[in-house]
Protein backbone atom coordinates (compact mmCIF):
# COMPACT_ATOMS: atom_id res chain seq x y z
CA UNK A 1 0.00 0.00 0.00
CA UNK A 2 1.29 3.68 -0.72
CA UNK A 3 1.98 5.29 2.27
CA UNK A 4 -0.21 8.16 3.30
CA UNK A 5 -2.56 7.79 -0.10
CA UNK A 6 -4.46 10.51 0.86
CA UNK A 7 -1.64 12.80 1.15
CA UNK A 8 -0.50 12.18 -2.15
CA UNK A 9 -4.24 12.40 -4.01
CA UNK A 10 -4.92 15.56 -1.95
CA UNK A 11 -1.59 17.42 -3.06
CA UNK A 12 -2.09 16.12 -6.80
CA UNK A 13 -5.50 17.38 -6.35
CA UNK A 14 -4.74 21.12 -4.78
CA UNK A 15 -1.52 21.44 -6.94
CA UNK A 16 -3.83 21.81 -10.39
CA UNK A 17 -6.58 24.06 -8.69
CA UNK A 18 -6.49 27.55 -10.13
CA UNK A 19 -6.83 29.12 -6.67
CA UNK A 20 -2.83 28.04 -5.57
CA UNK A 21 -2.22 30.20 -8.45
CA UNK A 22 -3.98 33.05 -8.23
CA UNK A 23 -3.51 32.73 -4.14
CA UNK A 24 -0.26 33.28 -5.04
CA UNK A 25 -0.18 36.33 -7.09
CA UNK A 26 -2.33 37.98 -5.03
CA UNK A 27 -0.18 37.54 -2.09
CA UNK A 28 3.17 38.55 -4.07
CA UNK A 29 0.75 41.28 -5.36
CA UNK A 30 -0.41 42.85 -2.45
CA UNK A 31 3.15 42.89 -0.75
CA UNK A 32 4.71 44.68 -4.19
CA UNK A 33 1.77 47.42 -4.08
CA UNK A 34 2.57 48.07 0.06
CA UNK A 35 6.05 47.91 -0.69
CA UNK A 36 5.56 50.89 -3.29
CA UNK A 37 3.52 52.38 -1.37
CA UNK A 38 5.55 52.76 1.71
CA UNK A 39 8.42 54.04 -0.55
CA UNK A 40 6.41 56.54 -2.43
CA UNK A 41 5.56 58.42 0.90
CA UNK A 42 9.10 58.50 2.05
CA UNK A 43 9.93 59.78 -0.78
CA UNK A 44 7.63 62.44 -0.84
CA UNK A 45 8.80 63.37 3.00
CA UNK A 46 12.47 63.42 1.70
CA UNK A 47 13.67 59.99 3.54
CA UNK A 48 16.18 58.33 1.85
CA UNK A 49 16.05 54.32 1.29
CA UNK A 50 18.54 52.86 3.36
CA UNK A 51 16.75 54.13 6.33
CA UNK A 52 13.40 52.52 5.50
CA UNK A 53 14.33 49.00 5.19
CA UNK A 54 13.19 47.93 9.22
CA UNK A 55 10.56 49.71 8.87
CA UNK A 56 9.19 48.36 5.74
CA UNK A 57 10.43 44.78 6.92
CA UNK A 58 8.47 45.20 10.32
CA UNK A 59 5.38 45.92 7.93
CA UNK A 60 5.31 43.57 5.74
CA UNK A 61 6.16 40.85 8.57
CA UNK A 62 3.20 41.19 10.52
CA UNK A 63 0.53 41.28 7.73
CA UNK A 64 2.15 38.33 6.72
CA UNK A 65 1.58 37.30 9.95
CA UNK A 66 -2.04 38.41 10.32
CA UNK A 67 -3.21 36.41 6.70
CA UNK A 68 -1.03 33.14 8.02
CA UNK A 69 -2.85 32.87 11.33
CA UNK A 70 -6.57 33.45 9.93
CA UNK A 71 -5.35 30.86 7.37
CA UNK A 72 -6.96 27.92 9.81
CA UNK A 73 -9.73 30.10 10.06
CA UNK A 74 -11.22 29.79 6.63
CA UNK A 75 -9.41 26.72 5.31
CA UNK A 76 -8.87 24.39 7.78
CA UNK A 77 -11.78 24.61 10.43
CA UNK A 78 -14.84 23.05 8.31
CA UNK A 79 -12.59 20.60 6.31
CA UNK A 80 -13.53 17.58 8.31
CA UNK A 81 -17.00 19.20 9.44
CA UNK A 82 -18.16 19.12 6.47
CA UNK A 83 -17.46 15.97 5.50
CA UNK A 84 -19.44 14.65 8.34
CA UNK A 85 -22.05 16.76 7.18
CA UNK A 86 -21.90 15.20 3.88
CA UNK A 87 -21.69 11.63 5.39
CA UNK A 88 -18.10 11.13 2.88
CA UNK A 89 -16.33 10.86 6.37
CA UNK A 90 -17.06 7.46 6.76
CA UNK A 91 -16.52 6.11 3.27
CA UNK A 92 -12.55 6.36 3.97
CA UNK A 93 -12.91 4.28 6.59
CA UNK A 94 -14.52 1.27 5.42
CA UNK A 95 -10.81 1.13 3.84
CA UNK A 96 -7.98 0.10 6.29
CA UNK A 97 -7.15 3.95 6.59
CA UNK A 98 -6.28 5.20 9.40
CA UNK A 99 -6.99 8.90 11.26
CA UNK A 100 -3.96 10.41 10.48
CA UNK A 101 -4.03 9.61 7.02
CA UNK A 102 -6.73 11.48 6.76
CA UNK A 103 -5.55 14.65 8.93
CA UNK A 104 -2.68 14.88 7.27
CA UNK A 105 -4.25 14.70 3.90
CA UNK A 106 -6.19 17.80 5.09
CA UNK A 107 -3.87 19.31 6.11
CA UNK A 108 -1.53 19.30 3.16
CA UNK A 109 -4.07 20.15 0.94
CA UNK A 110 -5.03 23.48 2.63
CA UNK A 111 -1.30 24.04 2.99
CA UNK A 112 -0.31 23.82 -0.74
CA UNK A 113 -2.63 27.22 -1.60
CA UNK A 114 -1.67 28.76 1.57
CA UNK A 115 1.99 27.68 1.59
CA UNK A 116 2.11 29.26 -1.55
CA UNK A 117 0.85 32.71 -0.92
CA UNK A 118 3.38 33.16 1.81
CA UNK A 119 6.75 31.88 -0.35
CA UNK A 120 5.37 34.48 -2.30
CA UNK A 121 5.66 37.22 0.35
CA UNK A 122 9.05 35.85 0.74
CA UNK A 123 11.33 37.74 -1.86
CA UNK A 124 9.50 41.65 -1.13
CA UNK A 125 11.33 40.46 2.51
CA UNK A 126 14.33 40.22 1.20
CA UNK A 127 14.03 43.51 -0.38
CA UNK A 128 14.04 45.20 2.86
CA UNK A 129 17.18 42.88 3.85
CA UNK A 130 18.65 44.38 0.91
CA UNK A 131 17.50 48.04 1.65
CA UNK A 132 19.80 47.88 5.43
CA UNK A 133 18.60 47.92 9.15
CA UNK A 134 17.67 44.20 8.73
CA UNK A 135 20.31 41.37 9.55
CA UNK A 136 20.43 37.99 7.99
CA UNK A 137 19.38 36.43 11.05
CA UNK A 138 16.63 38.52 11.80
CA UNK A 139 15.18 37.60 7.90
CA UNK A 140 15.44 33.98 8.57
CA UNK A 141 13.83 34.38 12.24
CA UNK A 142 10.86 35.87 10.80
CA UNK A 143 10.73 33.51 8.01
CA UNK A 144 10.80 30.81 10.23
CA UNK A 145 8.19 32.87 12.80
CA UNK A 146 5.41 32.91 9.99
CA UNK A 147 5.78 29.39 8.44
CA UNK A 148 5.16 28.20 12.13
CA UNK A 149 2.09 30.48 12.69
CA UNK A 150 0.74 29.44 9.29
CA UNK A 151 1.25 25.70 10.82
CA UNK A 152 -0.54 26.68 14.33
CA UNK A 153 -3.12 28.03 12.77
CA UNK A 154 -3.81 25.02 9.96
CA UNK A 155 -3.50 22.85 13.20
CA UNK A 156 -5.86 24.34 15.13
CA UNK A 157 -8.33 24.61 12.83
CA UNK A 158 -7.85 20.65 11.92
CA UNK A 159 -8.80 19.68 15.77
CA UNK A 160 -11.72 22.27 15.83
CA UNK A 161 -13.35 20.43 12.69
CA UNK A 162 -12.56 17.29 14.17
CA UNK A 163 -14.74 17.86 17.15
CA UNK A 164 -17.59 19.81 15.34
CA UNK A 165 -20.26 19.25 12.35
CA UNK A 166 -21.81 22.88 12.08
CA UNK A 167 -19.56 25.45 10.20
CA UNK A 168 -20.82 28.22 12.17
CA UNK A 169 -19.29 26.36 15.60
CA UNK A 170 -16.23 25.32 13.78
CA UNK A 171 -15.60 28.69 12.71
CA UNK A 172 -16.19 30.33 16.00
CA UNK A 173 -14.24 27.42 17.79
CA UNK A 174 -11.31 28.39 16.00
CA UNK A 175 -11.42 31.83 16.33
CA UNK A 176 -11.49 31.59 19.92
CA UNK A 177 -8.86 29.10 20.14
CA UNK A 178 -6.63 31.59 18.03
CA UNK A 179 -7.53 34.69 19.96
CA UNK A 180 -6.67 32.78 23.09
CA UNK A 181 -2.92 31.58 22.13
CA UNK A 182 -2.09 34.95 19.72
CA UNK A 183 -3.78 37.56 21.48
CA UNK A 184 -4.74 36.75 25.34
CA UNK A 185 -1.54 34.85 27.01
CA UNK A 186 0.55 37.79 25.61
CA UNK A 187 -2.02 40.19 27.06
CA UNK A 188 -2.48 38.09 30.33
CA UNK A 189 1.49 38.40 30.89
CA UNK A 190 1.38 42.00 30.21
CA UNK A 191 -1.27 42.60 32.40
CA UNK A 192 0.75 40.76 34.96
CA UNK A 193 4.01 43.05 34.31
CA UNK A 194 2.23 46.35 34.10
CA UNK A 195 0.77 45.74 37.45
CA UNK A 196 4.05 44.22 38.52
CA UNK A 197 5.66 47.84 37.34
CA UNK A 198 8.52 46.04 35.77
CA UNK A 199 9.45 44.90 32.66
CA UNK A 200 7.35 42.81 30.42
CA UNK A 201 8.25 39.38 31.30
CA UNK A 202 6.65 36.42 29.02
CA UNK A 203 5.69 33.06 30.89
CA UNK A 204 2.12 32.29 28.94
CA UNK A 205 3.70 34.09 25.83
CA UNK A 206 5.90 31.40 25.25
CA UNK A 207 2.78 29.33 24.10
CA UNK A 208 1.57 32.14 21.53
CA UNK A 209 2.62 32.65 17.88
CA UNK A 210 2.73 36.13 18.10
CA UNK A 211 4.92 36.46 20.92
CA UNK A 212 7.03 34.05 18.58
CA UNK A 213 6.91 36.55 15.79
CA UNK A 214 7.65 39.49 17.90
CA UNK A 215 10.41 37.83 19.62
CA UNK A 216 12.21 36.70 16.19
CA UNK A 217 13.62 40.43 16.32
CA UNK A 218 16.14 39.69 19.04
CA UNK A 219 17.50 36.30 17.38
CA UNK A 220 20.08 35.66 20.23
CA UNK A 221 17.98 36.14 23.00
CA UNK A 222 16.60 33.11 24.14
CA UNK A 223 12.98 33.47 24.12
CA UNK A 224 12.40 33.16 20.14
CA UNK A 225 13.75 29.97 20.20
CA UNK A 226 11.77 28.50 23.03
CA UNK A 227 8.59 29.80 22.36
CA UNK A 228 9.18 27.97 18.47
CA UNK A 229 9.62 24.96 20.31
CA UNK A 230 6.42 25.54 22.45
CA UNK A 231 4.06 26.75 19.15
CA UNK A 232 5.77 23.81 17.00
CA UNK A 233 4.80 21.07 19.45
CA UNK A 234 1.44 22.55 20.56
CA UNK A 235 0.67 21.99 16.75
CA UNK A 236 1.89 18.27 16.56
CA UNK A 237 -0.60 18.45 19.77
CA UNK A 238 -3.42 19.34 17.46
CA UNK A 239 -2.94 17.43 14.75
CA UNK A 240 -2.36 14.37 16.66
CA UNK A 241 -5.92 14.91 18.87
CA UNK A 242 -7.35 15.41 14.97
CA UNK A 243 -5.89 12.36 13.89
CA UNK A 244 -7.02 10.43 17.30
CA UNK A 245 -10.92 11.79 17.37
CA UNK A 246 -11.65 11.82 13.69
CA UNK A 247 -12.09 8.05 13.36
CA UNK A 248 -14.42 8.13 16.30
CA UNK A 249 -16.72 11.08 15.42
CA UNK A 250 -18.00 10.36 11.85
CA UNK A 251 -20.97 8.65 12.67
CA UNK A 252 -23.98 10.07 12.05
CA UNK A 253 -25.60 8.70 15.74
CA UNK A 254 -29.12 8.83 16.63
CA UNK A 255 -28.83 11.01 19.99
CA UNK A 256 -32.53 12.36 19.46
CA UNK A 257 -34.02 9.96 22.05
CA UNK A 258 -31.63 10.09 24.46
CA UNK A 259 -30.39 12.96 27.29
CA UNK A 260 -27.87 13.82 26.09
CA UNK A 261 -29.29 14.38 22.58
CA UNK A 262 -32.28 16.28 24.16
CA UNK A 263 -29.69 18.18 26.36
CA UNK A 264 -28.26 19.41 23.26
CA UNK A 265 -31.50 20.03 21.24
CA UNK A 266 -32.68 22.19 24.59
CA UNK A 267 -28.79 24.16 24.61
CA UNK A 268 -29.26 24.70 20.76
CA UNK A 269 -32.97 25.89 20.53
CA UNK A 270 -34.39 26.11 23.98
CA UNK A 271 -37.12 24.27 25.77
CA UNK A 272 -40.59 23.57 24.86
CA UNK A 273 -42.27 26.71 25.91
CA UNK A 274 -39.24 29.20 24.60
CA UNK A 275 -39.76 27.66 21.09
CA UNK A 276 -43.02 28.01 20.75
CA UNK A 277 -43.45 31.72 22.17
CA UNK A 278 -40.27 32.79 20.04
CA UNK A 279 -42.28 30.86 17.06
CA UNK A 280 -45.65 33.14 17.57
CA UNK A 281 -43.64 35.96 18.25
CA UNK A 282 -41.82 36.30 15.12
CA UNK A 283 -43.41 34.17 12.46
CA UNK A 284 -46.23 36.21 12.16
CA UNK A 285 -43.81 38.89 11.63
CA UNK A 286 -41.49 37.08 9.11
CA UNK A 287 -40.82 33.65 8.37
CA UNK A 288 -37.18 33.92 7.49
CA UNK A 289 -36.57 36.21 10.70
CA UNK A 290 -38.11 32.81 12.45
CA UNK A 291 -35.68 30.80 10.79
CA UNK A 292 -32.63 32.75 11.02
CA UNK A 293 -33.40 33.45 15.13
CA UNK A 294 -34.03 29.95 15.89
CA UNK A 295 -30.97 28.95 17.15
CA UNK A 296 -30.82 30.11 20.86
CA UNK A 297 -26.62 30.01 21.40
CA UNK A 298 -26.06 32.71 19.73
CA UNK A 299 -27.55 34.85 21.74
CA UNK A 300 -25.45 33.58 25.04
CA UNK A 301 -22.62 33.93 22.77
CA UNK A 302 -23.58 37.97 22.24
CA UNK A 303 -25.15 38.12 25.97
CA UNK A 304 -20.99 36.88 26.53
CA UNK A 305 -19.67 39.11 24.44
CA UNK A 306 -21.82 42.35 25.94
CA UNK A 307 -20.70 41.31 29.29
CA UNK A 308 -16.67 41.54 28.11
CA UNK A 309 -17.39 45.01 26.03
CA UNK A 310 -18.98 46.07 29.74
CA UNK A 311 -15.85 45.36 31.64
CA UNK A 312 -13.63 46.52 29.41
CA UNK A 313 -15.54 49.79 28.96
CA UNK A 314 -15.41 50.01 32.68
CA UNK A 315 -11.96 49.42 33.06
CA UNK A 316 -10.90 51.81 30.80
CA UNK A 317 -13.08 54.56 32.61
CA UNK A 318 -11.61 53.46 35.71
CA UNK A 319 -7.56 52.85 35.04
CA UNK A 320 -6.99 55.65 32.33
CA UNK A 321 -5.81 58.51 34.41
CA UNK A 322 -3.63 55.82 36.91
CA UNK A 323 -1.99 54.01 33.77
CA UNK A 324 -0.94 54.50 30.51
CA UNK A 325 -0.06 51.77 29.43
CA UNK A 326 -3.26 50.34 30.64
CA UNK A 327 -4.86 52.54 27.84
CA UNK A 328 -2.94 51.28 25.33
CA UNK A 329 -3.55 47.40 26.27
CA UNK A 330 -7.62 48.54 26.32
CA UNK A 331 -7.36 50.03 22.75
CA UNK A 332 -5.60 46.29 21.79
CA UNK A 333 -8.42 45.05 23.17
CA UNK A 334 -10.75 46.86 21.80
CA UNK A 335 -9.21 46.29 18.16
CA UNK A 336 -9.49 42.62 18.80
CA UNK A 337 -13.20 42.87 19.64
CA UNK A 338 -13.98 45.01 16.71
CA UNK A 339 -12.25 42.01 14.52
CA UNK A 340 -14.27 39.87 16.36
CA UNK A 341 -17.59 41.77 15.16
CA UNK A 342 -16.79 42.05 11.67
CA UNK A 343 -15.82 38.21 11.32
CA UNK A 344 -19.42 37.51 12.78
CA UNK A 345 -20.85 39.49 10.95
CA UNK A 346 -19.81 38.51 7.54
CA UNK A 347 -20.15 34.86 8.78
CA UNK A 348 -23.84 34.81 10.22
CA UNK A 349 -24.68 37.33 7.40
CA UNK A 350 -23.36 34.65 4.77
CA UNK A 351 -24.53 31.50 6.38
CA UNK A 352 -28.91 31.23 6.22
CA UNK A 353 -28.14 31.10 2.35
CA UNK A 354 -25.25 28.52 2.38
CA UNK A 355 -27.28 26.22 4.57
CA UNK A 356 -30.70 26.98 3.20
CA UNK A 357 -29.59 25.67 0.06
CA UNK A 358 -28.17 22.68 1.18
CA UNK A 359 -30.90 21.62 3.34
CA UNK A 360 -33.10 22.36 0.68
CA UNK A 361 -35.02 25.30 3.32
CA UNK A 362 -34.21 27.42 -0.45
CA UNK A 363 -36.33 26.07 -2.48
CA UNK A 364 -39.60 26.05 -0.17
CA UNK A 365 -38.86 29.76 0.06
CA UNK A 366 -39.05 30.50 -3.55
CA UNK A 367 -42.30 28.49 -3.71
CA UNK A 368 -43.91 30.37 -0.93
CA UNK A 369 -46.29 33.40 -1.65
CA UNK A 370 -43.08 35.50 -0.09
CA UNK A 371 -41.35 38.08 -2.23
CA UNK A 372 -37.88 38.40 -2.44
CA UNK A 373 -37.83 41.94 -0.36
CA UNK A 374 -40.13 39.93 2.48
CA UNK A 375 -36.99 37.42 2.57
CA UNK A 376 -33.92 40.04 2.35
CA UNK A 377 -35.63 41.98 4.73
CA UNK A 378 -36.38 38.97 7.28
CA UNK A 379 -32.71 38.28 6.88
CA UNK A 380 -31.92 41.39 7.59
CA UNK A 381 -33.95 42.33 10.35
CA UNK A 382 -32.74 39.04 12.01
CA UNK A 383 -29.02 40.39 11.77
CA UNK A 384 -30.77 43.65 13.62
CA UNK A 385 -32.30 41.68 16.25
CA UNK A 386 -29.05 39.75 17.06
CA UNK A 387 -26.35 42.48 16.56
CA UNK A 388 -28.27 45.36 17.57
CA UNK A 389 -26.79 45.95 21.69
CA UNK A 390 -23.64 44.51 21.23
CA UNK A 391 -22.95 47.10 17.76
CA UNK A 392 -24.44 49.99 20.04
CA UNK A 393 -22.12 49.35 22.82
CA UNK A 394 -18.57 48.64 21.11
CA UNK A 395 -19.58 52.26 18.90
CA UNK A 396 -19.85 53.73 22.06
CA UNK A 397 -16.84 52.09 23.81
CA UNK A 398 -14.81 53.50 20.94
CA UNK A 399 -16.45 57.62 20.97
CA UNK A 400 -14.70 57.30 24.75
CA UNK A 401 -11.31 55.22 23.50
CA UNK A 402 -10.95 58.13 20.81
CA UNK A 403 -11.95 61.07 23.35
CA UNK A 404 -8.78 59.53 25.25
CA UNK A 405 -6.68 59.17 22.42
CA UNK A 406 -7.46 62.69 21.21
CA UNK A 407 -6.31 64.01 24.68
CA UNK A 408 -3.01 61.69 24.37
CA UNK A 409 -2.10 62.80 20.67
CA UNK A 410 -2.35 66.56 21.65
CA UNK A 411 -0.90 66.29 24.98
CA UNK A 412 2.49 64.33 23.70
CA UNK A 413 2.43 67.28 20.39
CA UNK A 414 4.66 70.35 20.91
CA UNK A 415 3.91 72.55 23.95
CA UNK A 416 2.26 75.69 22.19
CA UNK A 417 1.79 74.34 18.73
CA UNK A 418 -1.17 71.77 18.64
CA UNK A 419 -4.81 72.87 18.53
CA UNK A 420 -7.04 73.81 20.88
CA UNK A 421 -9.73 71.20 20.91
CA UNK A 422 -13.20 71.20 22.73
CA UNK A 423 -14.73 68.56 24.66
CA UNK A 424 -17.04 68.05 21.94
CA UNK A 425 -14.76 68.20 19.11
CA UNK A 426 -12.94 65.36 20.59
CA UNK A 427 -16.51 63.84 21.14
CA UNK A 428 -16.46 64.04 17.33
CA UNK A 429 -12.79 62.58 16.74
CA UNK A 430 -13.93 59.67 18.57
CA UNK A 431 -17.27 59.32 16.41
CA UNK A 432 -15.64 58.61 13.12
CA UNK A 433 -14.34 55.45 14.10
CA UNK A 434 -17.64 54.75 15.52
CA UNK A 435 -19.17 56.03 12.33
CA UNK A 436 -16.62 53.98 9.65
CA UNK A 437 -17.15 50.65 12.03
CA UNK A 438 -20.88 51.20 11.59
CA UNK A 439 -20.69 51.53 8.13
CA UNK A 440 -18.19 48.69 7.63
CA UNK A 441 -20.33 46.19 9.72
CA UNK A 442 -23.31 47.22 7.34
CA UNK A 443 -21.42 46.55 3.83
CA UNK A 444 -20.13 43.53 5.63
CA UNK A 445 -23.87 41.76 6.18
CA UNK A 446 -25.15 42.80 2.39
CA UNK A 447 -21.72 41.71 0.98
CA UNK A 448 -22.17 38.29 3.26
CA UNK A 449 -25.54 37.83 2.01
CA UNK A 450 -24.94 37.95 -1.43
CA UNK A 451 -21.82 35.86 -0.74
CA UNK A 452 -23.78 33.43 0.96
CA UNK A 453 -26.32 32.92 -2.15
CA UNK A 454 -23.31 32.66 -4.95
CA UNK A 455 -20.81 30.50 -2.56
CA UNK A 456 -20.60 26.56 -1.94
CA UNK A 457 -20.03 26.68 1.98
CA UNK A 458 -19.75 28.99 4.36
CA UNK A 459 -15.92 29.51 5.38
CA UNK A 460 -15.74 30.40 1.43
CA UNK A 461 -18.13 32.85 1.94
CA UNK A 462 -17.30 34.69 5.13
CA UNK A 463 -13.73 34.34 3.04
CA UNK A 464 -15.01 36.29 0.30
CA UNK A 465 -16.94 38.64 2.50
CA UNK A 466 -14.03 39.79 4.29
CA UNK A 467 -11.77 40.10 1.57
CA UNK A 468 -13.84 41.97 -0.71
CA UNK A 469 -15.10 44.36 2.05
CA UNK A 470 -11.95 45.07 4.48
CA UNK A 471 -8.83 43.52 2.81
CA UNK A 472 -8.72 44.80 -0.48
CA UNK A 473 -10.38 48.38 0.02
CA UNK A 474 -8.21 48.54 2.50
CA UNK A 475 -5.14 48.70 0.18
CA UNK A 476 -6.53 51.16 -2.03
CA UNK A 477 -7.46 53.27 -0.01
CA UNK A 478 -4.43 52.89 2.17
CA UNK A 479 -2.42 54.09 -0.93
CA UNK A 480 -5.23 56.62 -1.72
CA UNK A 481 -4.78 58.76 1.85
CA UNK A 482 -1.59 58.05 1.76
CA UNK A 483 -0.96 60.47 -1.20
CA UNK A 484 -3.56 62.78 -0.06
CA UNK A 485 -2.17 63.09 3.34
CA UNK A 486 0.94 63.52 1.94
CA UNK A 487 -0.05 66.41 -0.86
CA UNK A 488 -1.70 68.04 2.03
CA UNK A 489 1.78 68.08 4.40
CA UNK A 490 3.45 69.49 2.03
CA UNK A 491 1.37 72.19 1.47
CA UNK A 492 0.63 72.51 5.00
CA UNK A 493 4.34 73.44 5.55
CA UNK A 494 4.76 75.66 2.82
CA UNK A 495 1.62 77.34 3.59
CA UNK A 496 2.67 77.60 7.81
CA UNK A 497 6.69 78.32 6.60
CA UNK A 498 9.08 76.72 8.02
CA UNK A 499 9.35 78.23 11.87
CA UNK A 500 5.31 77.07 12.36
CA UNK A 501 5.54 73.73 10.46
CA UNK A 502 4.75 72.45 14.12
CA UNK A 503 1.21 73.48 13.83
CA UNK A 504 0.64 71.43 11.01
CA UNK A 505 2.07 68.36 12.52
CA UNK A 506 -0.18 68.80 15.51
CA UNK A 507 -3.23 68.62 13.46
CA UNK A 508 -1.78 66.41 10.75
CA UNK A 509 -3.32 62.96 12.98
CA UNK A 510 -7.01 64.82 13.20
CA UNK A 511 -6.95 65.51 9.63
CA UNK A 512 -5.88 62.09 8.64
CA UNK A 513 -8.47 60.57 10.94
CA UNK A 514 -11.40 62.77 8.59
CA UNK A 515 -9.90 61.49 5.59
CA UNK A 516 -9.62 58.20 6.20
CA UNK A 517 -13.14 57.94 7.41
CA UNK A 518 -14.87 59.97 4.55
CA UNK A 519 -12.83 57.69 1.71
CA UNK A 520 -13.99 54.56 3.87
CA UNK A 521 -17.80 55.62 4.38
CA UNK A 522 -18.04 55.77 0.51
CA UNK A 523 -16.44 52.58 -0.13
CA UNK A 524 -18.64 51.20 2.34
CA UNK A 525 -21.91 53.09 0.80
CA UNK A 526 -20.68 52.00 -2.42
CA UNK A 527 -20.29 47.83 -1.71
CA UNK A 528 -23.41 48.00 0.13
CA UNK A 529 -25.79 49.53 -2.40
CA UNK A 530 -24.27 47.14 -5.00
CA UNK A 531 -24.79 43.91 -3.14
CA UNK A 532 -28.25 45.11 -2.45
CA UNK A 533 -29.01 45.73 -5.90
CA UNK A 534 -27.31 42.34 -6.91
CA UNK A 535 -29.98 40.54 -4.43
CA UNK A 536 -32.92 41.87 -5.28
CA UNK A 537 -32.51 41.74 -9.20
CA UNK A 538 -30.68 38.45 -9.26
CA UNK A 539 -32.33 36.41 -6.36
CA UNK A 540 -34.66 34.44 -7.65
CA UNK A 541 -32.67 33.05 -10.67
CA UNK A 542 -29.57 32.34 -8.45
CA UNK A 543 -31.29 30.69 -6.06
CA UNK A 544 -33.58 28.04 -8.58
CA UNK A 545 -30.08 27.70 -10.39
CA UNK A 546 -28.81 26.69 -7.10
CA UNK A 547 -31.72 23.86 -6.63
CA UNK A 548 -31.66 22.73 -9.61
CA UNK A 549 -28.27 23.14 -11.62
CA UNK A 550 -28.48 23.86 -15.36
CA UNK A 551 -27.61 21.33 -17.64
CA UNK A 552 -26.32 21.97 -20.73
CA UNK A 553 -27.42 19.80 -23.30
CA UNK A 554 -24.52 17.68 -24.33
CA UNK A 555 -24.04 18.67 -28.54
CA UNK A 556 -25.56 16.55 -30.90
CA UNK A 557 -23.35 13.60 -32.86
CA UNK A 558 -21.67 14.88 -35.85
CA UNK A 559 -22.66 13.20 -39.23
CA UNK A 560 -20.28 10.73 -40.47
CA UNK A 561 -18.63 11.60 -43.48
CA UNK A 562 -19.58 10.53 -46.58
CA UNK A 563 -17.58 7.34 -48.12
CA UNK A 564 -17.11 6.24 -51.10
CA UNK A 565 -20.00 4.63 -53.08
CA UNK A 566 -20.10 1.22 -52.84
CA UNK A 567 -18.75 -1.14 -56.15
CA UNK A 568 -21.80 -3.34 -56.94
CA UNK A 569 -20.27 -6.15 -58.67
CA UNK A 570 -21.76 -6.89 -62.31
CA UNK A 571 -23.81 -9.86 -62.94
CA UNK A 572 -21.67 -12.89 -64.56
Amino acid sequence: MTFLPIVERELRVAARQRSSFWLRIAAALATVVVAAHFLVLNALAGRMPFSLGAALFTTLTWMSFAAAVSAGIFFTSDCLSEEKREGTLGLLFLTDLRGYDVVLGKLLATSVRTLYALLATFPVLALALLMGGVSGGEFWARVLALANGLFFSLAAGLFVSSVSRDAHKAIAGTILVLVLFVGLLPLADGWRSAHRGGGFAPALSYASPGFNCYAAGGLRSGPFWASLAVTHALGWVFLALASLWTPHAWQQKAEAATAKGRWRYRWRYGGAQGRAARRRRLLDQNPVLWLVSRERWQGVAMRVLLLGVLGLLAWLLWSESANQALLLLAVGLMGLIGLLLQLWMASQASRFFVEARRNRALELLLASPLSVQEILAGQWRALRRLFSLPILLVLALQVVVGVLRTETMFTLGPAGAGPVISFAGKIGFGAVGAVTTLADLIALGWVGMWMGLTSRNANFATLKTFVFVQIIPWFALSFVSGILMAALAFRGVLAFGGGTSAAWVSWFPLVSVVVTGLLTWAKDAGLALWARRKLHTQFRELAARSVTPVRVPPPPPRPRPAGPPPVIASPV
